[in-house]
């Protein structure tokens, strides 16, 4: 008896099936055809568990509600956000500056130069801007760089959306597939109840051993373990698909799903057709798969990270201007005042005057003048002390450590690193769909011989039954011929839904709508 556990990792995974039951193979990633453009819903927001759910409406409802994919959009949004920095790093920088400082004991005044033995208080405003007009283009390439990088996150929410409903369309057919072997364990129970039945009557009527009602029930009873693995598992594959929903578990109870009309795998052509060939299958995925997307636009992304690495070689030219003043508390300022006016003797020449000039009756006026320090106005001060600036600076890298080399080697091999996973991408791409059309074919081709296994042995369990009614067969042997029939019956179930799966993984690759 084979049991898988199931992870809650958004990589497809395999699923747990019960008893004979054996795996459908491990999920591979999915195409973006079929990734729905839906805005994430409000956290936390749930719909009433209402049925039956088709394959459908649950990965519509998963997408709009699942915290991973939601996880993936804020990611993105971070990065859009990064991509507006790197933009706004082209726009100049401004800004205003002012301080305010005391200074106490012996101070050199700001505006004149001279020590003091003072307390002053000084103010100081300014207004620059600052613009880069080279810079080696490290600023356009990191813009352009943002761009893929945005990109690549955008395509990765696609992929993200891809898995859920690969993962959703899993744990759905596992769900399927548990109540089908339930119902399956459910018939045999029935007739193993009548078997059990006939075989008391027989033995009152002498016409059985003891030892055949035994093992008959023994057989019932292994038939009842068979039915509680499978609704355990059936119960262990609802809650996995009720958390994919972002359901409330207590739901899980009432949440049933549509059992579709599933067609024989027979009629499927087993000839690579175009819609079953996997290279072309290959093609078209590796056209629209986000994964090969992301893949390519975070090359173009390594490639733009050199280009910014190489610009840190050339010179970098930048332009400044701004405008500052200041106040200064000991800065005073000199007032002329007038006292009066002052009388100046007008001289005339006179000969008999030792000095040649004596006073004449004439004067004149002039008034009297003197200056006044008086404090300087705080707005006086700011208007007197304006003062511009316009600076132009160069600074041509010379020998930075070799920074800007190992800059630029790093950058190469960040380029191989991407160039291979972009290829490892696309081999996993082609490897995946290569198995899926393997395992699809193996599938039907099982179902098949299971099928025909199943009548011959349904063939051979009537007859068995006849004789094990009649006493011409041991419980033994009746026994083994019920086992063999139920493992055909398990096996022909089992390979059933991992055709169908198989196929839709196939069908996703193409676009085709995710549904039965």
């Amino acid at each position: 008896m084979k049991q898988w556990k199931t992870t809650t990792a958004l990589r497809p995974r395999p699923v747990a099936l019960a008893g004979l039951v054996g795996t459908l193979l491990t999920l591979a990633p999915v195409p973006p055809a079929r990734a729905q453009d839906v805005p994430p819903s409000t956290l936390g927001q749930q719909q009433p568990a209402t049925g039956p759910w088709t394959l459908q409406r649950a990965v519509d409802y998963a997408l709009k509600n699942n915290l991973t994919v939601r996880q993936s959009e804020l990611t993105a949004q971070q990065q859009e956000a990064t991509q507006r920095l790197n933009r706004a790093a082209l726009l100049p920088t401004a800004g205003l500056n002012g301080t305010q400082g005391f200074n106490f004991g012996t101070n050199r005044d700001p505006f004149t130069n001279q020590f003091q033995q003072l307390n002053v208080r000084t103010n100081n405003f300014t207004a620059s801007a600052q613009v880069t007009l080279f810079s080696g283009f490290q600023l356009r390439n990191a813009v352009r760089q943002g761009q893929l990088d945005a990109q690549a996150t955008r395509v990765d929410i696609d992929k993200a959306r891809n898995d859920l409903s690969l993962n959703v369309a899993s744990s759905y057919l596992q769900l399927l597939l548990s109540e089908e072997l339930i119902r399956a364990s459910e018939a045999r129970m029935s007739t193993v109840r009548e078997q059990v039945s006939r075989s008391e009557k027989l033995l009152k009527a002498g016409a059985v051993a003891e030892g055949n009602v035994l093992d008959s029930r023994a057989q019932l009873a292994g038939e009842e373990r068979t039915l509680v693995t499978a609704q355990n598992q059936r119960d262990l594959a609802q809650l996995t698909l009720v958390q994919l929903l972002n359901l409330d578990p207590a739901t899980a109870s009432q949440f049933r799903v549509e059992v579709p009309a599933l067609p024989d795998p027979t009629a499927f052509s087993t000839t690579a057709t175009d819609d079953l060939d996997p290279n072309a299958t290959f093609e078209l995925a590796r056209q629209n798969l986000p994964e090969i997307k992301a893949a390519e636009l975070r090359v173009e992304s390594a490639r733009r990270g050199i280009d910014i690495a190489r610009g840190a070689y050339y010179p970098r030219l930048s332009l400044a201007g701004g405008v500052q003043t200041g106040f200064s508390s000991v800065r005073t300022q000199q007032i002329r005042t007038s006292t009066g006016l002052n009388q100046v003797d007008v001289l005339q020449r006179d000969p008999s005057s030792p000095t040649g000039f004596s006073p004449s009756p004439f004067v004149i006026l002039t008034p009297a003048t003197s200056f006044e320090s008086l404090p300087y106005k705080f707005f006086d001060q700011l208007a007197d002390n304006r003062g511009e600036f316009v600076q132009l600076s160069m600074n041509i890298p010379i020998l930075n450590g070799l920074q800007t080399r190992v800059g630029v080697q790093r950058a190469q091999v960040n380029i191989q690193q991407a160039e291979l996973r972009s290829e490892q991408t696309r081999l996993q791409l082609r490897q995946t769909i290569q198995q899926s059309y393997a395992d699809a074919l193996a599938a039907q081709r099982r179902f098949a011989a299971s099928s025909r296994q199943v009548e011959a042995l349904n063939l051979a369990f009537r007859n068995a039954e006849i004789r094990f009614n009649n006493g011409l067969l041991n419980g033994t042997d009746f026994n083994i011929a019920r086992n063999n029939l139920t493992a055909a019956e398990s096996d022909m179930i089992q390979a059933k839904y991992e055709f169908f799966f198989r196929r839709k993984v196939l069908d996703f690759y193409q676009g085709k709508p995710l549904a039965l």
